[in-house]
């Protein structure tokens, strides 16, 4: 899995798409990672936030004024004014109400990119607090996931998670029920084609074998991406939402370093041109 972030790369600067970041509360080390992934070659970035804080710090950057990042950024996505964009520290629920609007969508699906601290990529899903909330909407979105993992040269292996081990049965209904749901997602997951096995509770094991943790909910996927992220050491590089004409990579507003998820949503742009190209 470590040629997956040097296939990122690669693609990133074969590419050097324009990428759009939305930008509120603007910082130093938030503008210089952005001048980074310009200046590391990844993509030519701009900046959609308010001019004259971001000028007050100092950047070199193209820089579209606005007052609304997360209308704005969607906007110059859509129309194609940008080839890819990241939500950067624009607000989680504007952004994404405003894509969804945009695309006419009733949902998104996101999959994450982390590595564990000794470097490890892996995939997660849900990371929404409101995503994964039905047996159909996790089998959509390993399906989803998994063509989209292919994309990038590799095979995907799922792990799916759930609320204990087997032989906590009876202990509690809310385990029980979590531990059914994992049984029936990677049977019918399995019989997709895709290789998946249900590792309960055990994450540790799951991350030793499988490249897409599927998480129980979004709620503990999103616990699982800040505990690596922020509090184990690890780093997110973003999550993109898995959708075919657009890319779209959602971030988190804490933190303050985007350089790896403009290099993420470049290479994606890059992609996508090479699928497209090739139909």
């Amino acid at each position: 899995m470590n040629t997956l972030l040097e296939a990122i790369e690669i693609r990133a600067r074969a590419k050097r798409a324009k990428v759009a970041m939305g930008i509120r509360e603007p910082t130093p080390k938030l503008l210089e990672s952005a001048w980074r992934a310009q200046m590391l070659g990844y993509a030519q970035v701009v900046l959609v936030g308010n001019k004259k804080e971001i000028d007050e710090i100092g950047t070199e950057l193209e820089v579209v004024d606005t007052e609304d990042p997360e209308k704005t950024l969607i906007e110059l996505l859509i129309s194609r004014k940008v080839d890819a964009a990241i939500r950067g520290t624009a607000k989680a629920s504007g952004t994404l109400t405003n894509l969804k609007l945009a695309l006419g969508m009733r949902k998104i699906y996101r999959l994450a990119l982390l590595l564990t601290v000794d470097g490890t990529p892996f995939f997660l899903a849900p990371v929404g607090i409101d995503e994964g909330n039905s047996l159909a909407d996790k089998i959509r979105m390993i399906t989803l996931g998994a063509e989209h993992i292919r994309r990038f040269g590799v095979e995907p292996v799922v792990g799916v998670l759930s609320g204990g081990r087997m032989g906590d049965i009876g202990r509690d209904r809310r385990v029980d029920r979590t531990l059914a749901d994992g049984e029936f997602i990677s049977s019918q997951v399995a019989e997709l084609g895709i290789k998946v096995k249900h590792h309960t509770i055990l994450i540790e094991d799951a991350i030793k074998e499988s490249n897409f943790i599927m998480a129980p909910d979004g709620i503990s996927g999103n616990l699982i991406f800040r505990t690596i992220a922020f509090l184990g050491g690890g780093d997110g590089l973003g999550a993109p939402v898995l959708m075919d004409d657009y890319v779209f990579v959602d971030t988190s507003r804490v933190g303050g370093h985007f350089t790896k998820a403009i290099m993420l949503a470049s290479a994606l742009s890059h992609l996508n041109k090479e699928r497209k190209e090739g139909n």
